[in-house]
């Protein structure tokens, strides 16, 4: 008989915001071609996943109202499966503490992926209040007593390392993000672009992202002022954390655009074909991100022949090899309060956006490169092989 696994996420199509939902979203159906899997997430009902609703207690602080949705996705654990399940897995603070209950309850193997570390988001308590001790607790608690943790990048194992470092550092393994080259290829047509004001002719910077501290586009939007003058900059960024962030980007979005023009912010979020068009007509794919542990973004604007001018954090530099699918930024979290250091920043992000949309042939080269890259190294169906072996280690580990 075949493995039988538990999923609990929040996220899960067609309600995907982050890199966390595109892993899950792409690793699942992987996965079902090689053990039995149930996926249980959060929100509205949808196909393929049993969904638990946010909504207990009613009027509840957001962290509780997740925690609600953990205890309802603790006591479904199995249903889809018909059986207990060999293993439990969950993605995120928002789903840990419903595998680590489960794994307490069914006595089975609790697997924890590591996308993103609460220690290293202190703005998130702008955004949670009294809940991002809460997510704080429930991520802490889930990885200190998890039979595996999988890091999407080396550098995030090394920080899951520091950020708790009672763990053992045998159970905690790299398995990096990835990319489905077939979905995310070049699209030479030009319907969504045109319709979005943007001119294949010129040279183009994109972004796409959320609105938040972690995503840095505030710097990129600061950068953008030393941008040559011929080159558009299109912003595909909702969802902003909070009121002040959303003010505080607004605010420098309406001066860039009074000084320099040649801007476009798109609001909403688009498809997943459509983005995928705009990245393929853009010059340079930006992300002036201050933490990330991988960055699934840039390996989709990778697959798309784009080169990326990225900040060198986290896991980014795993992904784009400086000089060879574009050019890494060196970035230093511990001077963001710095502002000559900041400034110096945005300069440097600039001045190497620059160099590529002066170059055409620059950019092809590293476009061409990255593509490459993604198809010899981040395939889904190797990450799922990788996956399964961690099951089998944390099994071993359970007893």
């Amino acid at each position: 008989m075949s493995r039988a696994i538990s999923l609990l996420t929040r996220e899960y199509p067609p309600t995907i915001y982050g890199g966390a939902g595109v892993h899950v979203a792409q690793l699942v159906p992987q996965l079902r071609a090689l053990a039995e899997v149930e996926v249980h997430c959060m929100g509205d009902p949808r196909t393929g996943a049993t969904a638990h609703p946010e909504t207990f207690p009613p009027g509840a602080n957001a962290a509780l109202r997740v925690f609600g949705a953990d205890l309802s996705m603790t006591a479904a654990i199995g249903s889809e499966l018909g059986r207990v399940p060999d293993v439990l897995h969950s993605h995120t603070w928002y789903a840990n503490l419903a595998g680590h209950l489960g794994g307490i309850l069914l006595d089975r193997p609790h697997v924890v992926t590591a996308h993103s570390l609460e220690p290293h988001r202190p703005w998130k308590a702008e955004q949670l209040g009294g809940g991002y001790a809460l997510s704080s607790w429930a991520e802490r608690t889930a990885y200190e007593a998890a039979d595996a943790v999988i890091a999407v990048s080396a550098k995030m194992r090394a920080d899951v390392l520091e950020s708790y470092d009672s763990l053992d550092p045998d159970k905690v393994h790299v398995v990096r993000n990835g990319i489905d080259p077939e979905e995310f290829a070049p699209d030479p047509a030009t319907d969504v672009v045109t319709r979005i004001g943007m001119d294949p002719a010129r040279p183009s910077v994109v972004f796409v992202g959320r609105i938040t501290r972690q995503k840095g586009l505030i710097h990129l939007v600061r950068a953008a002022a030393q941008l040559d003058p011929d080159t558009q900059l299109i912003l595909l960024a909702g969802a902003p954390d909070t009121p002040e962030i959303a003010a505080e980007f607004t605010g420098a979005f309406a001066e860039l655009e009074a000084r320099r023009g040649s801007v476009t912010w798109i609001g909403e979020m688009l498809p997943r074909h459509e983005v995928r068009q705009i990245l393929t007509h853009a010059t340079v794919f930006a992300c002036p991100s201050v933490y990330e542990p991988l960055g699934i973004v840039n390996l989709e604007a990778m697959a798309c022949e784009t080169a990326v001018v990225a900040s060198a954090v986290g896991g980014i530099p795993e992904v784009v090899v400086d000089g060879e699918t574009g050019l890494l930024v060196p970035y230093d979290p511990a001077l963001s309060d710095d502002p000559t250091a900041v400034g110096a920043f945005e300069g440097d992000f600039a001045n190497k956006i620059n160099s590529i949309t002066r170059d055409p042939e620059l950019a092809r080269r590293y476009g061409v490169a990255g593509r490459q890259r993604c198809i010899d190294e981040f395939s889904w169906s190797k990450i799922a092989d990788e996956t399964m072996d961690v099951y089998e280690a944390a099994i071993t580990r359970h007893g």
